[in-house]
């Protein structure tokens, strides 16, 4: 793959653990732990998403010269699945004669509902394995994970310092050849709330266009958020099998429920290419629809959470397994149909109201009864539409939609 089309947050991944940055103390934890390494005890790195906790094991094990064997719990909720990957590994000597590192990823997979006998297969792994088992969380204080919790060394990644993200983002600007702004690298960096991905992110897309970062392309960026934020929390629902992930995704993005299910209607079938997946999918989005509907209808507004479960954790769940194929999400064109669609019913509406109360009757009943007669009356007879007109009160753009409607 071309440079050109890499992700940066793929090709500045540190490479030992001295290039992470930010951390200076959990690494050293790290180090402890794997030098005084003891059977029947785990090491649990914990704390935010994009906080480096998975990159910093990957660099551990580029730092030992060892094997790293990993499985993403998302991926492998059951006892079965956990011990066919990692149980042999965990006893075998490398085939090329190296020590291991067995890493446990996503951890909150393990605990969520297809959870059958997850937690108690990693504890077994983590009493009998030769190897240090290093296991990845955000929360670590889930009950669920109780029990690992007690066989493990806790390790925190704290908010990473925004002046040590910032030096870091120099760093690229200067390798990419980027002119920047140094102002402008302080607000990306604080506005990533310390998750270096999302800071890699924010400054790939803002010097695709011309290689310059400016505080006004940072400020742009800030408004443009409403279009942009869904697409982090697509990324989230899309590239997950772990409903702990996915839950809530939706909560902050900036987008009304209905542009959220355009959004998914979308994008879905591009993401999802096995058909029983796709099928799935589509069946977590009509559900999320009828509750949707019954919302509207009945207005228990306490129903919204089931809405927002379906699209986050019910899509993310129709999916046998992560794909790995990268994807562009893009906007519906269908909004921009039901915009114009809205915009159409807004003028009738309009129309019939004043139908209604020079008549004394109901919008509705003026819509269904006495709106199509005035469309002919206004595409036959100019000289009475020009007498209705006054008598209604209509405006120009009301006068124009009765004499064009077909």
């Amino acid at each position: 793959m071309p440079d050109d089309f890499i992700p940066w947050t793929k090709k500045y991944l540190p490479k030992t653990l001295s290039d992470i940055a930010g951390h200076g103390k959990a690494i050293e934890q790290i180090r402890n732990f794997i030098s005084k390494f003891k059977k029947g005890k785990a090491l649990m790195l914990y704390g935010s998403s994009g906080g480096g906790k998975t990159s910093a094991v990957y660099a551990l094990a580029h730092d030992l010269g060892v094997e790293l064997v990993e499985v993403n719990a998302s991926d492998s909720r059951n006892a079965d699945s956990i011990n066919e990957l990692v149980g042999n590994a965990s006893k075998q000597m490398s085939l090329f004669f190296k020590s291991k590192l067995i890493l446990v990823d996503e951890l909150e997979g393990i605990a969520g509902r297809q959870d059958r006998g997850g937690v108690q297969a990693v504890q077994k792994l983590i009493e009998s394995s030769t190897y240090p088992i290093i296991l990845v969380v955000n929360d670590p204080y889930s009950e669920k994970l109780k029990s690992l919790r007690k066989a493990s060394v806790l390790v925190e990644f704290t908010e990473r310092p925004h002046a040590d993200i910032s030096s870091f983002l120099k760093k690229i600007c200067q390798k990419e050849k980027v002119d920047y702004d140094e102002e402008a690298l302080s607000m990306i960096a604080r506005k990533s709330g310390g998750d270096m991905r999302a800071a890699i992110n924010d400054l790939q897309s803002l010097s695709e266009t011309n290689k310059k970062i400016s505080r006004t392309d940072v400020e742009e960026l800030g408004d443009r958020e409403r279009t942009e934020a869904i697409i982090p929390a697509l990324i989230k629902v899309f590239k997950t099998t772990e409903p702990g992930i996915a839950l809530g995704v939706f909560d902050n993005v900036n987008e009304d429920l209905d542009k959220i299910f355009l959004w998914i209607d979308e994008n879905l079938p591009k993401e999802y290419t096995k058909p029983a997946d796709l099928a799935r999918g589509f069946e977590a989005l009509s559900r999320a629809d009828v509750f949707k509907g019954r919302i509207m209808r009945w207005q228990y507004y306490r129903f919204y959470v089931y809405c927002y479960d379906l699209l986050s954790a019910g899509i993310a769940l129709a999916k046998d397994e992560k794909y790995k194929t990268m994807t562009e999400y893009k906007p519906t064109s269908r909004i921009l149909k039901l915009w114009m669609a809205s915009q159409r019913n807004m003028k009738k509406k309009a129309i019939s109201e004043k139908i209604g109360e020079k008549t004394h009757t109901s919008r509705k009943r003026a819509m269904q009864d006495t709106l199509p007669y005035l469309r002919a009356v206004f595409r036959n007879n100019k000289k009475e539409g020009e007498r209705l007109s006054e008598f209604l009160d209509l405006d120009r753009e009301q006068i124009e939609w009765l004499s064009n409607q077909a």
